[in-house]
């Protein structure tokens, strides 16, 4: 094994006796043009409800008063592309995650769908080399004090309508659109670059898995910059 696979299995916490999972949950689809199958979507499809239910599980600890309507939004939250792919590159995921030339070429190794789809395929490969238990006891301290943190994304929640509230506030008939730019990756994973425009002028950019994240993550961009200059016109 190499070392730098041996340095990611201590930053992840755990290390596998079955080191052939772990090279298949690093495996991007696009190093295998012969269609063999031998990548990470079979493990990131079992990996994706793994997580939901380590999730589930420590927020209905975590949070005996809220209704599963609350729940549901902070799993949601916890387990978005973009916060899976932050976690990824904290564990140095991207360094060791294997893809073809021309994938590399294209900002695969930085790409948010590939980050999460391989974190989510690492998540079912420490599953299936122990137990749930194991993978439970592995997956969460990734996340720090959890509560904090849905807490703090929680805060962030429903930036499109934060941002429409702000501007009916200051500019009341002042248009906010939002316009896809470009959209990048296969059909099975595509990352989606959408353009805010507030009053004919671009205030934000977003990426996400999907439309309405790459909007949501537009609309963040803007409220960073509303708020950080108020007097700013914005028609």
């Amino acid at each position: 094994m190499s070392d730098d696979l041996q340095h990611f299995q201590e930053r992840i916490g755990y290390h596998f006796r079955d080191t052939g999972l772990l090279e298949r949950a690093l495996t991007h689809p696009s190093l295998l043009a012969d269609g063999s199958g031998w990548h990470n979507q079979r493990l990131e499809f079992l990996g994706d409800s793994v997580l939901a239910l380590v999730l589930a599980e420590q927020l209905f600890k975590l949070f005996p008063g809220e209704r599963e309507g609350h729940l549901a939004r902070a799993r949601s939250a916890l387990a978005k592309g973009e916060h899976l792919a932050a976690i990824a590159r904290e564990l140095g995921l991207h360094e060791v995650l294997r893809l073809s030339e021309q994938e590399e070429k294209a900002g695969g190794r930085e790409r948010i769908s590939s980050l999460e789809d391989a974190l989510e395929a690492v998540v079912a490969a420490i599953y299936l080399d122990s137990d749930f238990q194991t993978a439970r006891r592995t997956v969460l301290p990734w996340y720090g004090d959890v509560k904090a943190r849905t807490e703090e994304l929680l805060s962030d929640d429903n930036p499109k309508g934060r941002l429409q509230e702000h501007i009916q506030r200051e500019n009341p008939d002042t248009p906010i659109e939002y316009d896809l730019v470009h959209a990048e990756g296969p059909d099975h994973s595509k990352t989606f670059i959408m353009e805010l425009r507030i009053g004919g002028r671009v205030f934000g950019m977003g990426r996400g898995r999907s439309k309405k994240d790459a909007e949501e993550n537009a609309a963040r961009e803007a409220l960073q910059k509303l708020v950080k200059t108020p007097a700013e016109p914005v028609s």
